[in-house]
């Protein structure tokens, strides 16, 4: 299993225009299905006049999870031609809805899925593509007197907090770089008075 993953950098948005009829394409990273649904809520709700709201997403640092929609046009026309403009930058954790406005023309079946797919493609063109770590979550728990000394490695590691009650007890969920797990586990096993044990993904 490969020890990064790649995704997009930030949101962005590209409007196509074909025979009078608008795609409006939002691109955005996503870390589950529920921020997802969320996002699309938003979307509908700010174009509720619109014809469709297709849609593609690929999730998981593994790139398994995945849904696509042609939300009322005609089948594979919309959600695949969406997602294979995703998959063509082999991204995941990310998103893009592409909203569409009925210009009175039909398209056609080539037509609509060039039209979803240029929609796409320029958003994802105003997007980097960035390189990421994946995170294996770790949770350590250790007295206060060891916070310093526990702090130091996760810096050194780059690993990425993502829980923590301080306390005079201290308990922290880590997300650790795979890269980075074997060096990390043995520096933090090598200390007194941490007890580790891993979060099941």
């Amino acid at each position: 299993m490969p020890a990064i993953y790649y995704t997009i950098e930030k949101a962005a948005s590209a409007e196509y225009k074909d025979r009078g009829s608008r795609f409006i394409a939002y691109l955005f990273p996503i870390a589950s299905a529920d921020a997802f649904k969320k996002q699309l809520k938003a979307i509908k709700e700010e174009h509720p006049k619109a014809a469709h709201h297709c849609f593609a997403y690929r999730l998981g640092t593994d790139g398994n999870t995945f849904r696509a929609s042609d939300d009322g046009e005609p089948a594979g026309t919309a959600g695949k031609p969406i997602l294979n403009q995703l998959d063509s930058k082999g991204v995941t954790n990310a998103a893009a809805v592409v909203v569409r406005y009925f210009g009175g023309t039909l398209l056609g079946v080539p037509g609509l899925i060039a039209a979803y797919k240029m929609a796409t493609t320029l958003a994802l063109q105003l997007t980097a593509i960035i390189e990421k770590p994946v995170l294996i979550s770790y949770q350590l728990q250790f007295d206060y007197t060891l916070l310093n000394d526990v702090m130091i490695q996760v810096k050194r590691f780059g690993c990425v907090v993502q829980q923590q009650e301080i306390q005079l007890f201290c308990r922290m969920v880590l997300g650790v770089p795979q890269a980075q797990e074997a060096l990390f586990l043995q520096k933090i096993s090598d200390m007194q008075g941490v007890e580790l044990t891993r979060v099941p993904a």
